[in-house]
Formats: structure tokens, C-alpha cells, sequence
């Protein structure tokens, strides 16, 4: 009987420490999921915090669009310029192709923004004709005007996957172009035609921006353009 009891208790011990030993492996792998998930969000804020460039050309962007009656959209060109090019280069805003040029073709950064910002009051006027929502304003900055048409007929509001159906339209017209490189693993393919989270990356970076100058009223962009 003893022996028996012996081997019962045994088991029993062994049981216990083997569910010890899981506990710890479990609270050691959550630990590390925790710490991992924490890492991540840390380098998208650090991503997304406005780089010192675009704020040194904070002032510059409110001056021009103040000038095209337009400056309650500081945040939303600011916030623009970040997700194009952290305000780095000759080009900062991106706006090369918006006149027609190969990317990058314009080296002054006051050329880049003055374009820019053409391109950007482009956007708002036709979106406001076409009664769509802001978000396909920002997006249209990335696709061109002709996604405010898309959208305007598909009931005037942006999503990812309106995004992702006008780009495969892009893509079927020209392939070869628009292959994101040959690289099947880029995020965006096979809607290889701009950046179909545009929008929200750039809405993300107008919460940082605001946030961040909270001392400078901006008119939300959601309700501006509406």
C-alpha cells in the first residue's frame, strides 16, 4: 500500500511541477508578446511623430495656404508632407508627378510645397463638387482627382477597400508600371497603384501633429471640406 502511494504521490508531484514549468514558460512567452507589442507601438509613434523638417516648414505651409484662403488645412498638409517624406529632400511634398514630372524632378522644397499645395486646393475644390467625404480628399492627394470620381460613385465615403478596388483598376490599365517593383511581398500588392491606407496613415499623423502643437487651433479635418 505504501508503494502504491509512494508512486501515486510521485505522479502526482511530477504533475505539479510539470504544470509549474508550463506556467512559467506560458508567463515567459506572454512577457515577451507584451514587451514585443509595446516595442512596436513605440517605433509607430516614433514613425509618426512629425519629424523636425515638416515642423520648420509649419509656417511656410500655413503661409501658402493662407494664400489660397485654405490655412485652416495647416495640419492636414503638415501631416501630408510626413507620410511623403518626413519633410526630407527637394521634393518633400511629393509633388513632382502632380505637374507632370518624373518623381522627384523638383529639387527646391519651396517649388515642392508651392505644388503641393496646388495639388492638395485640386483635391479639396473637386471633392467639395463631388460632395465626398475628407478622408477621399487626403486619399485623392496619393491617387489623383480621378478616385473622387470612383468614390462619388460609389456613395461619396473612402474605405481601404474602395482604395484597393480603384487601384486594381489602375494596376489592370497598366501592369508593367504598377507592380510594386516586382516585389509580391510589399504590403500593397497586388494594388501596386499608390498606397490604398493612405488616408489613414495620413488621418493618424494629423492627431500626432495637432497633439503635438496643441497651442496652434486647427480646425478638425473631418468637418473642414464637408
Amino acid at each position: 500500500m505504501k508503494k502504491k502511494k509512494n508512486k501515486k504521490s510521485v505522479k502526482r508531484n511530477f504533475k505539479l511541477l510539470l504544470l509549474l514549468f508550463f506556467t512559467i514558460i506560458a508567463a515567459f512567452v506572454i512577457d515577451e508578446i507584451s514587451e514585443k507589442r509595446l516595442r512596436d507601438q513605440a517605433i509607430t509613434l516614433i514613425k509618426s511623430y512629425p519629424s523636425e523638417e515638416v515642423e520648420a516648414y509649419a509656417p511656410v505651409i500655413q503661409k501658402k495656404l493662407d494664400e489660397v484662403e485654405l490655412g485652416k488645412y495647416t495640419a492636414v498638409v503638415a501631416a501630408i508632407m510626413q507620410q511623403e517624406s518626413r519633410g526630407k529632400g527637394g521634393d518633400p511634398m511629393q509633388a513632382s508627378e502632380s505637374i507632370g514630372l518624373p518623381p522627384n524632378s523638383i529639387t527646391n522644397p519651396e517649388e515642392s510645397i508651392d505644388a503641393g499645395i496646388k495639388h492638395f486646393a485640386r483635391t479639396v475644390k473637386y471633392g467639395e463638387e463631388k460632395n465626398v467625404d475628407f478622408p477621399t480628399v487626403i486619399q485623392a492627394y496619393n491617387m489623383g482627382t480621378g478616385y473622387i470620381d470612383y468614390v462619388a460613385s460609389r456613395g461619396g465615403k473612402h474605405s481601404e477597400n474602395i482604395a484597393k478596388e480603384f487601384s486594381a483598376l489602375q494596376v489592370q490599365k497598366n501592369p508593367d508600371k504598377y507592380n510594386c517593383g516586382g516585389d509580391k511581398n510589399n504590403f500593397r500588392s497586388p494594388y501596386c497603384y499608390g498606397d490604398f491606407t493612405y488616408a489613414t496613415k495620413v488621418q493618424k499623423n494629423i492627431q500626432v501633429f495637432t497633439a503635438k502643437n496643441h497651442d496652434i487651433e486647427f480646425e478638425n479635418p473631418e468637418k473642414a471640406g464637408s
